[in-house]
């Protein structure tokens, strides 16, 4: 049984961002001070990927891990009200994501997945996981400038 009205689950649900989410900030920033610099939600790739790194021809996807059920974790399972609306909805986000992926290893990418509740473990665990998928960051080259 939802504990929340219509009204205010509808409300909440509104709320939930595709893209620019917390995790997605969150890893972001933690990205960028660790030296690497990417794009954002490029359409042109499959399933436009959260962070991509051109040079590289890597990407990163921050998934949620309710929308795109996670398994194992607590937050990836299905609601206990309107499975008949969910079940199929959450499934098609996961069909979707298989899809993108294998599109993008088609073309070359390497793909690394990183779900919300992963992104609580703490920075260190995290760069960790980036630092082996992305390899070292390239220095740019110092200008000679006085």
């Amino acid at each position: 049984m939802d504990n929340l009205s219509p009204e205010r689950r509808s409300a909440n649900m509104r709320q939930i961002r595709s893209k620019n989410s917390g995790p997605e900030i969150v890893l972001r920033s933690l990205v960028h001070r660790l030296g690497y610099r990417f794009r954002l939600h490029r359409k042109d790739l499959p399933g436009k990927p959260d962070l991509v790194f051109p040079g590289r021809r890597k990407v990163i996807f921050v998934h949620g891990c309710f929308w795109h059920q996670h398994k194992g974790c607590g937050e990836g399972r299905l609601p206990g009200t309107r499975r008949e609306y969910w079940a199929p909805k959450l499934a098609r986000n996961q069909e979707r994501d298989a899809l993108s992926q294998a599109a993008l290893k088609s073309l070359g990418w390497g793909i690394l997945t990183l779900w919300e509740c992963e992104l609580e473990v703490g920075p260190a665990v995290i760069s960790r996981v980036i630092r082996r998928f992305l390899g070292p960051v390239r220095s740019l080259p110092v200008s000679n400038r006085a």
